[in-house]
């Protein structure tokens, strides 16, 4: 009974069960005769059914409680937060435990392909990003200063009455062209290219402050962190993100960004908005499923810490568990 094997437990009850049911019998069969010894025999049988079936009841009912425990546990695990297992409880039978190691083994597999997989949809979205950007610049950028060089052409053979109106198109083009640039510099960073990911963010948050006029500040803490591509991708578009949501629904005054890399690498984008009650499982409007979901497929986690007029802290932690 020391095993911790289920099998041989039962196995070794019922044919103790067996055994001393046999003995008893052939004890009794040699001094009894006629009806009274079927009696006993009946009785005797009856006795080691009930004893069998109450001895397995007992003896089940206790070796499944780690069973019940073990799923429990992985009806707790939580695949939006990685690094989480399952564990065997205490003495727990020799099959819960290989059912927690094929398990765990299964979740380890499940985070591996999703980082990986993570990391090629990451990739792939940003070398379309940077194509799209590169189209942007070379051909229709080219298209808009052409334009401009036909119009100060035209400008001279105009009659003077038309030349404001042209002076406006040209206004109005070279607009045109100055956002489409911010916008190739949005759809891919080059100073995350050129540069490194502190002084892309650090460029990214005063080029913030410029463009909108609420007060930002950038803060490092640490040595600069170790990271893949893929994960200075992710932390550079959440601050983008973040700081994105900061215009368009906050109405923060002032807004700091932080880059810790004591420990864990972790990115947080705290504003003094009116802030707002976040919902369990629910990204809402201010796109939070999304940077969730970008930070899943490098590994890392994010979280919101809002409340209605205290403001807004998005957190990402990278490698969190």
């Amino acid at each position: 009974m020391r095993t911790r094997s289920l099998l041989p437990q039962v196995l070794a009850v019922n044919a103790a069960l067996v055994m001393a049911t046999a003995f008893v019998a052939a004890m009794l069969a040699p001094d009894q005769a006629g009806g009274l010894a079927n009696i006993q025999r009946d009785l005797l049988i009856g006795l080691a059914v009930v004893s069998a079936v109450l001895l397995n009841t007992l003896l089940l009912k206790r070796r499944l409680v780690p069973l019940e425990l073990l799923l429990e546990a992985i009806e707790r695990v939580d695949a939006a937060r990685p690094g989480q297992r399952a564990h065997a409880p205490r003495n727990a039978p020799r099959e819960v435990e290989r059912l927690t190691a094929g398990f765990n083994k299964m979740l380890d597999r499940i985070e591996h392909e999703r980082i990986e997989g993570g990391r090629a949809v990451i990739r792939a979205q940003e070398e379309e990003r940077a194509r799209i950007a590169q189209d942007l610049h070379d051909e229709v950028n080219q298209a808009l200063t052409a334009i401009l060089l036909r119009l100060q052409a035209a400008a001279l053979d105009v009659p003077p009455g038309l030349r404001s109106e042209l002076k406006e198109i040209q206004t109005l083009a070279t607009q045109a062209m100055e956002e489409l640039l911010t916008l190739a510099r949005t759809l891919r960073p080059t100073a995350l290219d050129d540069h490194g990911l502190v002084p892309a963010l650090a460029s990214q948050v005063a080029n913030f402050g410029e463009r909108t006029g609420i007060r930002t500040t950038f803060h490092r803490h640490g040595d600069t962190p170790e990271l893949s591509d893929e994960e200075q991708l992710v932390l550079y578009r959440v601050a983008q993100e973040s700081l994105s949501n900061v215009v368009q629904h906050s109405g923060a005054s002032a807004v700091r960004v932080e880059l810790s890399s004591v420990g864990r690498t972790t990115l947080r984008v705290r504003d003094d908005g009116c802030g707002f009650a976040p919902k369990k499982g629910s990204g809402g409007r201010l796109g939070v499923s999304g940077m969730r979901e970008r930070a899943l497929l490098v590994g890392g986690r994010l979280n919101v810490f809002s409340a209605p007029g205290e403001g807004t802290t998005i957190e990402l932690t990278m490698g969190a568990s």
